[in-house]
């Protein structure tokens, strides 16, 4: 069965790094999927009266703004385009608009109709944090988060954030793609982060992986006074992991969606590619 993937780039505020293209082809050609690139421009709605017209031509900066969006929307379909031309990767593209409150959920409305989502990454830029949480959280398919300023390589030794629960456990079904073409899998399981269910959980991950014909290995981490996010960040760098599979955990308080203490780490300080399933 084919792969579907796609690339969901929202283009207002912040447009995503200028490596999401090459970054998202790749993968694509990696998995041997087809790869259907959205931008999501901004559609800012004229609510201007004759005062603010008067004082500060507001409808006129409305047509600049998402003139710009479409613009950059154009520039990153051009871009996408070259790369998939180069590595021969079947592409698609559309061009949707939603209002400013609602970019994140149209990214992840559209995502669910693909196998796996792919978002772009900049550092200290919460528009593009906002858009890949809810992704993560809302489009109800795993979600790979691309850091939007450096090369990726090649996906072939994932590092797996495992502790027994069920986001974990959906997370490495979700991966199947990934751990397949895998050279090296890496289990990682934190245990002075909370209590586990069983002392031996990554063992029996990685014999139920091997059970499977997939290369794993189990290992136990300290996060001692670092955060578990930064914590498992590190130690899946330190071993030249390229890419870390992980639970996406949070809950909803009335409006604000509350992440937990690894997924705020890592959604904090992205250092490596990350396949994050909620």
């Amino acid at each position: 069965m084919q792969l579907l993937t796609s690339l969901l780039l929202p283009t207002y505020p912040d447009p995503p790094g200028p490596k999401v293209a090459a970054n998202a082809v790749a993968v694509a050609n990696q998995l041997g999927a087809t790869l259907d690139a959205v931008v999501i421009n901004v559609d800012i709605p004229d609510v201007s009266n004759a005062f603010s017209s008067l004082l500060l031509d507001l409808p006129a900066k409305i047509r600049e703004v998402n003139a710009a969006s479409r613009n950059c929307g154009k520039a990153l379909l051009d871009a996408i385009a070259v790369e998939a031309g180069r590595r021969k990767v079947t592409l698609t593209s559309q061009a949707l608009k939603a209002q400013p409150a609602f970019i994140g959920e149209t990214a992840a409305r559209e995502g669910r109709y693909f196998d796996v989502c792919m978002v772009g990454w900049m550092r200290d830029t919460e528009s593009i944090r906002a858009t890949a949480e809810e992704v993560v959280f809302s489009s109800g398919r795993p979600t790979l988060i691309l850091p939007g300023d450096e090369d990726v390589g090649t996906l072939d030794h994932v590092v797996i954030a495992w502790d027994g629960s069920r986001v974990a456990a959906r997370a490495v079904a979700d991966a199947r793609p990934f751990l397949e073409r895998a050279s090296t899998i890496s289990i990682v399981t934190v245990t002075d982060e909370k209590v586990l269910p069983h002392e031996d959980v990554g063992d029996r991950l990685a014999h139920g992986l091997a059970a499977r014909g997939l290369p794993a290995k189990a290992e136990r981490i300290h996060a001692g006074d670092n955060e578990i996010g930064a914590a498992l960040e590190d130690h899946a760098m330190r071993i030249n992991g390229n890419l870390l599979v992980m639970g996406g955990w949070g809950h909803s308080r009335i409006r604000d969606f509350v992440l937990g203490g690894a997924t705020e780490g890592i959604l904090s300080d992205l250092r490596l590619p990350v396949l994050m399933s909620h």
